[in-house]
């Protein structure tokens, strides 16, 4: 087991008890809803052991935490904020793709239905400030702000990409600003809260805020290679399954920009598969090729690391311990390291 895996199953150890009893706050109709969600109950409410996901941005919070005060008891409430708070947004997020499915189990809308699924995010949203307004912590106020700031921008790069669906001339800076929304902007404000609670300096939290912003932006950039390239295995998803969805994702994008010959081959592609349905392996495994000959694999990757670097970069001033430092360093590479 890498460091980094051990210091998110530390977290998670940490964080799911406040997090259950959080949840136990809800009216029995939503607390079942989203302890489904979570995977801790099936929809009948009997105990489950389902996948309940990597639990990153927690982990995040509760690292940064011991990084900065030697403790993470502080950062619970925070990290408990956090998680509701993505899976708020993946609930929505469900509804809005009209995904079926979520870690190999239906997803919330598609158990019960589409209203269930706004008023069971909704009421994760409120949740996640209720526990920093109740934690009792002299930093609650700011946590709570920095958190409704990160979701105000979530939600911003959420808007954005359901907007893009409908555009064929959506541009590489545009994809990245969504993203820094979207995925970035939630990395970011789990870093910075770890630091918050824990009374640092504000040029502290603000350096552990620009490493979760760019891990954020890491983190999706791999999230898209893994969509063209990754393995069922690791993703749960068929393989080549962001193009079979037509999704122009960023190594897409970024070849259709800068591809030459092989980015318009690949805009063919797309204009043909738009009006075509299903596509058979042996058509996606073309449009796979089209982006790596385009040289979009290679940018995602490159990028991703250089987002990791800059990550580390932003935290090299902070004064850590070496073992600190590195428990930091090693998540940061945990983000990037996942199989292609």
């Amino acid at each position: 087991m890498t460091t980094a895996a051990e210091s998110l199953s530390r977290s998670r150890a940490l964080v799911e008890p406040a997090l259950r009893a959080a949840v136990e706050r809800l009216d029995p109709q939503m607390r079942l809803v989203a302890s489904y969600h979570f995977g801790w109950v099936d929809a009948a409410g009997r105990p489950t052991t389902a996948n309940a996901g990597k639990a990153l941005r927690p982990g995040l919070a509760v690292t940064v935490a011991e990084a900065v005060a030697g403790s993470a008891e502080a950062a619970v409430p925070g990290a408990v904020a956090v998680e509701l708070i993505h899976n708020f947004s993946l609930v929505h997020d469900d509804l809005i793709d009209r995904d079926t499915e979520r870690r190999h189990r239906p997803t919330v809308w598609a158990v019960w239905d589409d209203t269930t699924a706004i008023l069971a995010g909704d009421a994760m949203s409120a949740l996640a400030h209720e526990v920093l307004a109740s934690s009792g912590s002299p930093r609650a106020l700011t946590a709570s702000q920095a958190l409704g700031a990160a979701t105000r921008e979530l939600i911003r790069g959420q808007a954005q990409d359901v907007a893009f669906e409908q555009r064929d001339d959506v541009t590489l800076d545009e994809c990245l600003s969504m993203v820094a929304g979207k995925t970035g902007a939630l990395l970011a404000v789990s870093a910075e809260i770890g630091a918050i609670l824990t009374g640092a300096d504000d040029d502290v939290c603000e350096a552990f805020r620009v490493f979760g912003a760019e891990l954020g932006m890491a983190f999706q950039i791999v999230d898209d290679l893994l969509g063209v390239w990754g393995a069922t295995e690791v993703t749960g998803k068929p393989v080549y399954a962001d193009l079979a969805a037509g999704k122009k994702n960023l190594p897409v994008v970024w070849s259709l920009e800068n591809g030459g010959d092989a980015g318009a081959q690949l805009a063919a592609w797309f204009a043909e598969h738009e009006v075509r349905g299903d596509v058979p392996l042996d058509d996606l495994e073309k449009a796979a090729g089209l982006i790596e000959e385009a040289g979009g694999r290679r940018w995602a990757t490159e990028a991703a690391e250089q987002h990791v670097a800059a990550a580390v970069a932003a935290i090299e001033a902070v004064d850590l311990t070496p073992a600190a430092r590195a428990r930091l360093v090693d998540l940061a590479r945990f983000v990037t390291d996942r199989e292609q």
